[in-house]
């Protein structure tokens, strides 16, 4: 049976969604988080939360246009704060995963082609080498976070900045996304003993009538298995977001087998986080539920969403599945990207008139979970 003495147990966020004060590449297009849940100034008040509600673990990440706010110039006092955060959580005894990007780009970035500069990867390494040499404490450290969301997003549908929609772009950016996670690997091992490096990865199950088990196929591999296949070597650990399952029969991609929808309209599909760690498997690297959640303003759903994942992930688990953490979306309610702030995906509620913070009963369900994993 698998051993949850040192398993990894929290939520996760990401810096534009909630820290606030941030000019970037999305707020220069008109998706302005403005102050968000103002974490950048409350963390320590929301790190007592996550400790209270039994976590030893947080996920978040570093804005990269705090760090480097002009070409070449890099902020020692952002990176402090960055440090202060690092040592919020250690003081807590919750250990830091650290994002490095997470669908956010600096102005200057962006006005020289942002992800389809040709040099793009470099840009990176250089703000990965600063951050890397000043944090060096922490171990492990995601580099980007659902490249192929984001290039789908941005580059194809068009709905994201910078509002492109071009297969050749799309297959440019996912190249250059490859390119800067190997980089970024290198990077961060040449600074820190015994870093650990991943991504993130957003994984769909894909299910399907029998006679379209071709196209089944071919989705999981340019979705599933792609990107992972190019990065082998540079790769400590998978993260593993799992949010969407697509039943295909025919040439539709639809979640008709879903037991309900989230606010979103997202279908929630349990068994789905199973099976896509049984693909993960063969790639023979330690896993960890990087995101995993749903928007419920209400918190009608998601106790049992969080009861029926984990339940799943144990499954997989007593299988000889490697996963050794579970972080869920999100710890604090937040900007949702071109969706803004109406959907609510937060353990603890946020007031966003003044930023007064509530934990929903969920989050106490989740908590006994933990405590009796």
């Amino acid at each position: 049976m698998p051993s949850y003495d040192k398993f990894f147990w929290g939520a996760a966020a990401s810096a534009y969604q909630v820290e606030g004060g941030i000019d970037n590449d999305w707020s220069e297009a008109g998706f302005d988080a403005g102050k968000a849940a103002g974490h950048y100034n409350r963390f320590e008040e929301d790190f007592d939360l996550a400790k209270s509600l039994g976590h030893n673990v947080h996920r978040f990440s570093i804005e990269w246009s705090r760090i480097e706010p002009e070409e070449g110039k890099f902020s020692q006092k952002e990176i402090e704060h960055y440090q202060k955060v690092i040592d919020a959580l250690r003081e807590r005894r919750m250990e830091p995963f650290v994002t490095l990007w997470h669908f956010t780009n600096p102005v200057w970035f962006s006005k020289i082609g942002g992800w389809k500069n040709k040099n793009a990867a470099q840009y990176f390494e250089r703000y990965v080498d600063f951050a890397a040499r000043n944090l060096k404490e922490v171990k492990f450290w995601l580099t980007v976070n659902e490249p192929l969301v984001y290039a789908k997003n941005a580059y194809f549908s068009g709905i994201w900045p910078p509002g492109k929609q071009s297969f050749f772009d799309l297959f440019s950016v996912i190249a250059h996304f490859v390119n800067a996670h190997r980089l970024s690997y290198e990077k961060i091992h040449q600074h820190i003993l015994g870093a650990r490096v991943g991504i993130a990865k957003n994984n769909i199950y894909f299910d399907e009538e029998k006679s379209w088990h071709w196209l089944k196929r071919i989705a999981e591999y340019w979705w599933n298995e792609y990107f992972l296949n190019k990065i082998s070597k540079h790769q400590d650990f998978i993260g593993l977001n799992y949010y969407f399952h697509k039943h295909i029969e025919g040439l539709k991609f639809s979640p008709e087998k879903a037991h309900s929808v989230s606010d979103l309209g997202w279908g929630i599909f349990p068994e789905g986080l199973y099976f896509v760690l049984r693909e993960l498997k063969k790639y023979q690297k330690p896993i960890y539920i990087t995101e995993n959640g749903l928007a419920d303003a209400k918190d009608e759903k998601r106790s049992q969403f969080i009861k029926d994942h984990i339940f799943w992930m144990k499954k997989a688990m007593a299988e000889g599945i490697d996963v050794q953490g579970y972080f869920h979306w999100s710890l604090l309610d937040n900007f949702e990207w071109d969706k803004g702030f109406k959907p609510r995906f937060g353990l603890v509620e946020v007031d966003y008139k003044i930023l007064s913070r509530k934990i929903r009963p969920s989050a106490y369900d989740y908590k006994k979970i933990i405590e009796q994993s």
